[in-house]
């Protein structure tokens, strides 16, 4: 299970995608997913999906490796279309004891839960199309602006890529403790859930003493090299806008009008 999820993990490749400039990438997912909880309509969610399944054409990855990032979270996806499945008020057309299925509450259940796929799809094609390196020059751009008001951009940054960059990391190292502990007789499954808790401890202790060593030597690494910062920091490949990124740029603004015409236009 935790060797499936995908997020941080890059897939080369030498699609249109990947070679889009990161700030375009970024600002595209962040204006898509806009655009996806503004959606109402059930052409709206078609849009949205049928413009997703182009990008992943896009850039070239498996469809299997992007509907692999849903499998992790396949239990909150359950539960947020449950919740509103049981709970909707309106026409009932299940009932069975004290629990009844209204239109609306279906309706809006699936709404909520592609939502929540579709998300989870278009942050996965974003860090797999892009390097950590590129995507921490990516987001240092993005929040160079607000340099002005004492926001450190470059230390944000990095900062954040790092820890995306490790999720795969420690998620496998995870992994391989548990099956260690497995090996030795330890029980994760049974129990009560302060049973299984405390079972967690062995988990927990080497992950963290792992954690921190994987961090000091990430430290001394850099120190080793110079680094100081992004002040005076040079780079070896500037970001620059191409006319393959404002052809993106259009196509996500194009869905996102859309999308506001098909909930606030068409009413009017």
């Amino acid at each position: 299970m935790l060797t499936d999820i995908t997020l941080g993990q890059y897939y080369p490749g030498k699609s249109v995608i990947h070679r889009l400039d990161p700030r375009t990438k970024i600002l595209g997912a962040l204006v898509y997913i806009v655009a996806v909880f503004l959606a109402a309509e059930p052409v709206s969610y078609i849009a949205a999906t049928s413009f997703l399944f182009l990008v992943i054409a896009f850039s070239g990855l498996p469809f299997l490796l992007v509907f692999k990032s849903i499998k992790p979270l396949w239990v909150i996806i359950l539960l947020t279309m449950s919740i509103h499945l049981f709970t909707g008020q309106g026409e009932v057309i299940w009932t069975w004891q004290f629990l009844s299925v209204t239109r609306e509450g279906l309706a809006l259940g699936i709404k909520m839960s592609l939502r929540l796929v579709l998300l989870l799809m278009i942050s996965s094609v974003l860090t797999f199309t892009t390097s950590p390196i590129v995507l921490t020059d990516g987001i240092e751009a993005l929040l160079k602006p607000f340099k002005r008001f004492g926001v450190p951009a470059h230390e944000l940054a990095m900062m954040m890529t790092i820890a995306l960059r490790f999720i795969p990391t420690l998620l496998e190292e995870t992994d391989r403790i548990m099956k260690a502990q497995t090996a030795r007789g330890a029980d994760f499954a049974s129990g009560n859930l302060l049973k299984r808790a405390q079972n967690l401890l062995p988990i927990l202790v080497p992950l963290f003493i792992s954690a921190f060593r994987r961090a000091d030597e990430l430290a001394t690494a850099m120190e080793a090299r110079c680094y100081r910062g992004g002040e005076g920091r040079t780079r070896m490949h500037e970001l620059s806008y191409r006319w393959q990124d404002g052809a993106a740029g259009a196509a996500v603004a194009s869905l996102m009008a859309v999308i506001a015409f098909l909930k606030w236009g068409a009413a009017v």
